[in-house]
């Protein structure tokens, strides 16, 4: 297939190129690079050294004689976007060129407003470029579950069946997001599910949960090939942040009581996901949700794991915690479709712990040990950004 990876220098966007260039299909990249830019602003880089797109794209020709394409652009510009798509003709998008941080987005107005205006826009001009070019390409779009939120009944894959005053009815699953960039991506949803029923297009909603890990089969051919490693309180996930904060010898920082429960997923599978519906698209008029996670832990389950497996001393700390969301609650997730679609998941054990203490102790003298702390408070209207 010709598959346009969108976001293609970012954390999973470049590892699911590679992936799916080593799988046989042809790969183009796409890319503004604003996730770079974030990194000066906040005054962080990835833990993991990455080289520029150019360097990583040479590399991995030179490596498996498999070239990409690469169009340097941004989604908001229409413009960019239909002529990208006219000249690569794609058969499948896959689409991580979102801003992805929910702390991000809440630093002040600034931020949420270029968050919403960034990923939904981006993702509408696209969705008129693929109605108008070709209806066929299929959409392959990185949710999260962060839409749910955190409701006191099953979640369900994208859609429910509810029953009211006698009658039935199949509706896409209601929402409570926790976070402007969470919102985006409920925005994103429903443009997407209405494009499909009024247009005609075929596209597949991936709500993924925390992603895990930073190396892949093919990431690991080279140095050159790395993607990015996020430890800091904005980009960093939590997982991520609790071994660097263990070799650091830093108390592992869990907010409130860490009985926040969330779905997880190891990066190999978050590729191989991407690629599974890649290769069983939806079918045109079809929007089908995902949920792309492969088991349930609590933060604090999270923690243990990290001082459980430390060859020394661990302490977790509680810090008072700068998100507002329910810290106990009822958390059970139907993620079944990629598992029937062929999906074998790695699931969170002692063995990838250690291969991230080795990444982490390899770096450790690139950590900021002030990027750990949360610096963003989802309680007030305008906080601090890092001076750089």
């Amino acid at each position: 297939m010709r598959v346009l990876v969108l976001g293609g220098d970012g954390y999973l966007g470049w590892p699911t190129a590679l992936h799916l260039s080593q799988c046989g299909h042809q790969v183009a990249v796409a890319d503004n690079f604003a996730r770079r830019q974030y990194d000066f602003e906040l005054g962080v880089e990835s833990l993991v050294p990455i080289e520029t797109l150019q360097t990583r794209v040479e590399t991995w020709r030179d490596l498996t004689g498999e070239s990409m394409d690469v169009y340097v652009g941004d989604l908001t510009d229409a413009d960019f976007t239909y002529r990208m798509l006219r000249e690569f003709r794609p058969e499948a998008v896959v689409h991580f060129a979102e801003q992805r941080a929910a702390p991000y987005s809440m630093i002040d107005r600034k931020h949420a407003v270029y968050t919403q205006v960034n990923n939904v826009v981006g993702t509408l001009n696209l969705l008129y470029a693929i109605g108008e070019i070709d209806p066929d390409i299929h959409l392959v779009k990185l949710g999260t579950m962060g839409e749910y939120g955190t409701p006191e009944i099953d979640i369900e894959e994208g859609w429910l069946e509810v029953e009211h005053k006698g009658r039935t009815d199949r509706v896409l699953y209601p929402k409570r997001p926790g976070s402007f960039y969470h919102l985006s991506k409920v925005h994103d949803s429903h443009n997407m599910e209405f494009t499909c029923r009024i247009w005609g297009l075929r596209a597949t909603d991936l709500n993924q949960g925390v992603v895990y890990g930073q190396a892949t089969p093919e990431t690991m051919l080279d140095d050159r090939l790395a993607t990015r490693f996020d430890y800091d309180a904005v980009f960093g996930t939590v997982l991520n942040r609790f071994v660097i904060q263990a070799v650091l010898g830093h108390p592992l920082t869990v907010y409130g009581t860490g009985g926040q429960r969330r779905g997880i997923i190891d990066i190999r599978d978050t590729v191989r996901c991407v690629q599974l519906a890649c290769e069983n698209p939806a079918d045109r008029g079809e929007f089908r949700v995902f949920n792309q996670m492969t088991e349930a832990k609590s933060v604090q389950e999270m923690a243990e794991t990290v001082e459980r497996c430390f060859p020394g001393d661990v302490r977790i700390d509680h810090l008072d915690n700068p998100r507002v969301e329910r810290e106990e609650h009822y958390y059970n997730v139907v993620h079944t479709r990629l598992l029937d679609l062929g999906l074998s998941p790695h699931l969170l054990s002692d063995t990838l712990i250690t291969s991230l203490f080795d990444v982490a102790k390899r770096y450790a003298g690139r950590v900021k040990d002030e990027a750990l702390r949360p610096k963003v408070n989802w309680r007030e209207q305008s906080g601090p950004v890092q001076e750089t």
